[in-house]
């Protein structure tokens, strides 16, 4: 009997390894080899779970919106009277870049003039995007919408600021406190109008 192909079991299991090496390396510095001594294995074992360097980077990408979305997911299931939107931007303020996997998407955007990098690039600020709407909707359910910027732009401008915060972490423009305050006021001001 054939064992199961636990391939995709894996490849779950290497891609929080994968994604922080890319964080920490960049997309050229990282080399198959750095990635594969990083995940305890030979370059040929890697190659049998991912085909390419390329497609390592993708997954990286897709991993850095799931378990930031899955931490979001659990600030939306806790109630401390304050609204989920308002409960994201303080926790965001206050754990901003401490995994470091931000620098992902610096890697990234270097690497636009490849298209699939592009699309996966494109796809999790989509996906980013739509998942603050909501957020965005819920927190203004009760307000008068012509009081209010547009809740797509208003999404898009909360992704921005949250750009910004990782630029002023990566730079040492801001100190922590000052970041997350930066975070926490211009969010409720976007939030509120």
């Amino acid at each position: 009997m054939a064992r199961p192909n636990q391939s995709e079991q894996r490849r779950d299991e290497l891609c929080p390894v994968i994604a922080k090496a890319f964080a920490e390396l960049g997309y050229r510095r990282a080399t198959t080899a750095a990635l594969a001594k990083r995940c305890g294995l030979r370059e040929n074992q890697l190659y049998r779970l991912w085909p390419s360097k390329k497609a390592m980077f993708l997954a990286s990408i897709e991993y850095l919106y799931e378990m930031t979305a899955a931490k979001w997911r659990a600030l939306l299931a806790s109630d401390d009277g304050r609204s989920p939107a308002e409960r994201i931007l303080a926790w965001e303020g206050e754990h901003r870049g401490e995994s470091g996997l931000h620098r992902i998407t610096f890697a990234g955007l270097s690497e636009t003039d490849d298209p699939d990098i592009r699309s996966a690039l494109q796809n999790m600020y989509r996906k980013f995007h739509t998942f603050i709407i909501g957020q965005v909707n819920e927190h203004r359910a009760d307000a008068k919408p012509d009081t209010q910027p547009g809740v797509e732009l208003t999404a898009w401008a909360i992704i921005g600021l949250g750009m910004m915060t990782n630029i002023t972490h990566e730079l040492d423009l801001l100190t922590h406190d000052t970041q997350g305050q930066m975070v926490h006021d211009v969010g409720l001001h976007l939030l509120d109008g």
